[in-house]
């Protein structure tokens, strides 16, 4: 049996991210930046290596020192390993299936799947959509209708006084009332998917993004 090295910091509560792209982490990172009233500690983790396997075991591993744990996935990459492999008795897509469901039997853990990827949540801040992008690059490309300047660099989304957060921030719950609609089904994986108001819908972020 695993032993617990519960992690205690005194008048917060700890999350944390594992996550397959940088771009997650920098907009986590302003996110805990420009929100100074949160009292939670916001730990992205980038594991070195990406495959779902290597996720899920992070994801495990963290919920036993966390408050809670986000596993944020970009859905585009686990369909492109299942097209790539389908020689394999177990795809991408089918591993990912049944790693979720156990790992959710954790109530620490929430799962947020975006198809394509995260810059679909970006987009939803400008308009109400559930088409279905076949890559990434499609929704980057979309966005950029709105955020003309967008590009996946550190200095892009951590630019003092204008980063990726404050570029969105007025338009967050309209993003997450569009969100809703667009969840995980593993029946129907072949759809547009967003889940990030799962995180920002948790008691301790919504209060502050949404004060009375």
């Amino acid at each position: 049996m695993r032993k617990s090295k519960k992690i205690s910091i005194k008048g917060s509560k700890t999350f944390a991210f594992v996550v397959d792209g940088k771009t997650e982490v920098w907009y986590l990172q302003m996110l805990k930046r420009n929100e100074r009233e949160l009292n939670i500690n916001i730990e992205p983790r980038l594991p070195s290596k990406k495959s779902i396997s290597e996720q899920y075991k992070m994801v495990d591993e963290l919920a036993e020192d966390y408050t809670k744990v986000f596993w944020i996935v970009d859905y585009d990459v686990i369909i492109k390993e299942t097209r790539e492999s389908q020689n394999r008795t177990e795809t991408s897509e089918q591993l990912f299936v049944k790693l979720k469901e156990k790992v959710e039997k954790n109530k620490n853990v929430i799962v947020i799947v975006n198809n394509p990827c995260v810059e679909f949540w970006f987009l939803l801040h400008f308009e109400k959509t559930a088409k279905l992008f076949t890559d990434c690059n499609s929704a980057e490309k979309q966005l950029k209708k709105y955020l003309k300047d967008y590009e996946k660099t550190q200095k892009y989304f951590t630019k003092q006084d204008n980063d990726i957060y404050l570029k969105l921030k007025g338009n967050i719950k309209i993003a997450m009332e569009y969100s809703k609609s667009l969840k995980f089904n593993k029946a129907n994986t072949n759809k547009a998917i967003c889940e990030m108001n799962l995180f920002f819908e948790i008691l301790e972020i919504y209060k502050v993004i949404n004060p009375k």
